[in-house]
């Protein structure tokens, strides 16, 4: 049984003192939380990492970081790598989020490169796809996705797939309070599965984690969460507020046991 996963990711926001606060709070609201029912990750801006995993330390709460270069170390002016995030104490890495695609040129080809620097440094990646407003109003949705997956998890091999999450955002829904209906989630992500039992086979894909963002938040995330192919979400606006982003943490993890 897959268990569900929230990731919080905080963007461009929150000073160090702030993302302190911020990060305390949760863990004062998670503090009595069954972690063996939900896994439960936080993505503060580069600056604050360092001061949120000594907040998180001694608690059940993951780092993880909002990006990454795929070098280990040169003259890129500017970016981060594996060895630094995980010197700050990172696990998980965020790659190929839509923002990153739309401002700052990222590729599928270079979210590959990525995946491999992460997969080799032992860290977790959460790769994010997903079609924009036009896309599936043109019903190119799963060509859109097909393209994306397939390219960003190239050369990937059975033993390393396994470690990877995959984070299922329709670009129309992110930061707009519009949200995929319940159905319209497991519809594509049961699509993705599939593209990943084509690829690699079922077993592998059945094992995989599957996440759902765009404008989660409290009121939806029960019903978002029963659906069979949905295993978390990767969290914006609601990571920055200390109870929403509790409550969607606790219900996520009730459902996981139910």
């Amino acid at each position: 049984m897959r268990k569900i996963i929230i990731a919080g990711n905080w963007k461009m926001y929150k000073t160090i003192s702030e993302a302190i606060e911020l990060a305390n709070g949760l863990k004062r609201e998670l503090s009595s939380l069954d972690y063996a029912a939900v896994d439960v990750v936080l993505c503060p801006p580069y600056t604050a990492l360092s001061e949120v995993s000594e907040v998180l330390s001694g608690t059940e709460i993951k780092l993880g970081a909002q990006d990454v270069y795929w070098e280990d170390e040169g003259a890129f002016t500017g970016e981060v790598s594996c060895p630094m995030l995980k010197d700050a104490g990172c696990t998980y890495v965020i790659i190929g989020h839509s923002e990153r695609r739309q401002f700052f040129s990222e590729t599928n080809e270079t979210v590959n490169k990525k995946l491999k620097a992460i997969l080799k440094h032992g860290l977790i990646p959460i790769v994010c796809v997903g079609e924009t407003l036009a896309e599936r109003e043109r019903n190119e949705t799963f060509k859109v996705l097909e393209n994306q997956v397939k390219k960003s998890l190239a050369e990937i091999s059975q033993s390393d797939i396994v470690k990877v999450i995959i984070a299922y955002e329709p670009v129309w829904a992110i930061g707009t309070g519009r949200t995929a209906t319940p159905a319209q989630a497991e519809e594509t992500q049961k699509y993705i599965r599939d593209l990943l039992s084509a690829v690699y086979n079922k077993t592998i894909s059945e094992s995989i984690r599957i996440q759902y963002g765009g404008s989660v938040k409290p009121e939806n995330t029960t019903e978002l969460m029963k659906q069979p192919d949905v295993d978390g979400a990767l969290v914006g606006g609601a990571s920055l507020k200390i109870l929403s982003f509790a409550d969607i943490i606790k219900q996520a993890g009730k459902v996981s046991k139910g």
